[in-house]
């Protein structure tokens, strides 16, 4: 039975520390059960800022325990779920819930997601015959979200919004150019003009039709293999939307790398089935199906350049080229129109970076890559670390001689003679490129022999033109002289150059 306290919050309260909220979660499982659980167990972080827990009882009973300070959230996911819940729907129950509805128990689904299901098996042939069928039950259930589960939804409890309209779509956009666009210095755009075209964008997607369910993250690690059963979590962010949101959602998650073939089959089965609910011709599904897909790939590469390079997410990092791979792919089969000329220049540039990622260890060499980086620490600031290794050597060049204050070096660069010459005379120049060279060494044979793939060594001066790509570029042909079996990727990010 559901305990559900009606009670009025403040948006958000106070985060609580671990300790605090083990205390909490175990309150609720003695309260519900009547005996306190044997362990309780974090669950790995996804991409919110939601904690689990799994809570083992007697008779190997087990519980999932949240955390998560957003009240309102908390909210619309115990109001949709409810609802869900009525219909039949595949959706965890909620048990308990505490006075500051911030903590909750809600039941056990196990740790199988259908992508945990389909990616292990991703390379086998018979791939498409299996999960074709799978794919199309899964979206059968979908519908039953969209469409039946749609007149029984709560909108006023909808947390940040009652539906998906061009505000939304706009702040999604904005996402992208604040946490992916922005943070690749080397993308140039026009920014008033691409503004202009964003808004244009969101009036023209809020024309779709969207009063139905959306689901708004439907994507296979939300959906949960339990008891052969298919579960659907994390749907605390659905509103009135749009339909082509969420096929896309799962079809087109980056990472799931479906063929286009199968995704064809799909979206055909899709909206066979939907015709039987609505009449598909009247919401115009396949003319706003492709740029709803501009659309999602835009938003979640804002979500993985704030989860991964802000945050250093590792997932969210690995999963940028797998994203732009797509990007490109979409550019050549649905291009944009030319009214969105800024648009296709921003995202023309984005599929240009693909080789600054990495691939993840079974799509790669296996041979060591060291990135060696020239930057300023007052413009760019040290660069980010693409791979999932997290960081690097980062040294200050702003000790030695600074050839930027004499006239006549102004122009120049470090790769040019004459600075190179000046850097040379200095003494302390090389004992500072010595020192560095023992470090690297050490650094570069521990690497080879834990068979590690990357490595980020970064050299910073005050304006990212003369000492520190003078250190990169002598850095970089010493450890391809010393280390010649090693990929070496050389970038100076102030002179836009690799």
């Amino acid at each position: 039975m559901l305990i559900y306290l009606h009670l009025q919050h403040p948006i958000c309260l106070n985060m609580k520390n671990r300790e605090t909220i083990q205390k909490q979660l175990k309150e609720l499982f003695i309260q519900l059960t009547g005996s306190e659980p044997l362990t309780i167990s974090p669950i790995a972080e996804g991409g919110s800022s939601r904690e689990y827990f799994r809570l083992n009882g007697k008779d190997n009973k087990s519980y999932i325990g949240t955390y998560n300070n957003n009240i309102l959230e908390n909210q619309a996911f115990f109001s949709f779920g409810g609802s869900m819940k009525q219909l039949g729907l595949s959706v965890p129950e909620v048990f308990l819930i505490n006075e500051e509805q911030d903590c909750y128990l809600q039941t056990d689904l196990g740790d199988k997601s259908l992508y945990n299901f389909f990616q292990n098996q991703a390379d086998k042939d018979s791939f498409v015959e299996t999960f074709t069928p799978v794919f199309k039950n899964v979206l059968d259930e979908l519908i039953q979200f969209q469409v039946k589960a749609h007149p029984s939804i709560d909108y006023t409890k909808a947390w940040p919004s009652e539906t998906f309209n061009s505000k939304s779509i706009v702040e999604d956009l904005n996402y992208f150019r604040y946490y992916f666009v922005k943070l690749h210095p080397e993308i140039v755009c026009n920014e008033p003009k691409l503004m202009d075209e964003f808004s244009a964008f969101a009036t023209f997607l809020a024309e779709a039709p969207s009063n139905f369910f959306m689901y708004r993250d439907f994507q296979s690690r939300n959906i949960l293999i339990h008891e052969n059963k298919n579960w659907f979590i994390d749907f605390q962010g659905g509103r009135k939307g749009p339909l082509q949101y969420d096929v896309i959602s799962l079809l087109y998650q980056v990472k799931a790398r479906l063929p286009q073939p199968m995704r064809d089959q799909l979206i055909n089965h899709y909206i066979k089935e939907l015709h039987t609910y609505i009449d598909t011709k009247s919401i115009r599904f396949e003319y706003f199906f492709p740029f709803f897909i501009y659309l999602r790939i835009m938003q979640v590469l804002g979500a993985y350049g704030f989860r991964g390079i802000i945050q250093k997410k590792q997932h969210f990092l690995q999963s940028i080229p797998y994203a732009i791979f797509e990007l490109g792919a979409l550019m050549e089969r649905n291009p944009l129109p030319d009214t969105m000329l800024e648009m296709k220049s921003v995202l023309s540039q984005i599929v240009k970076l693909k080789s600054q990622y990495f691939l993840e260890k079974k799509e790669q060499s296996t041979k060591l890559t060291v990135s060696v980086n020239s930057f300023s620490y007052l413009k760019g600031g040290i660069p980010v670390d693409k791979t999932a290794n997290g960081g690097g050597f980062v040294f200050d060049c702003r000790s030695l001689p600074n050839p930027g204050r004499e006239a006549h070096f102004k122009m120049l660069t470090g790769k040019d003679a004459e600075v190179i010459e000046y850097l040379e005379k200095k003494n302390e120049v090389f004992v500072f490129l010595d020192n560095i060279e023992g470090i690297l060494n050490h650094a570069i044979e521990n690497y080879k022999d834990r068979n590690f793939l990357h490595l980020m060594v970064s050299f910073g001066c005050t304006g990212g033109q003369h000492r520190s790509v003078y250190c990169a570029e002598k850095t970089a042909r010493w450890i391809k002289t010393k280390f010649p079996d090693i990929l070496i990727i050389l970038k100076h990010h102030e002179q836009k150059t690799i």
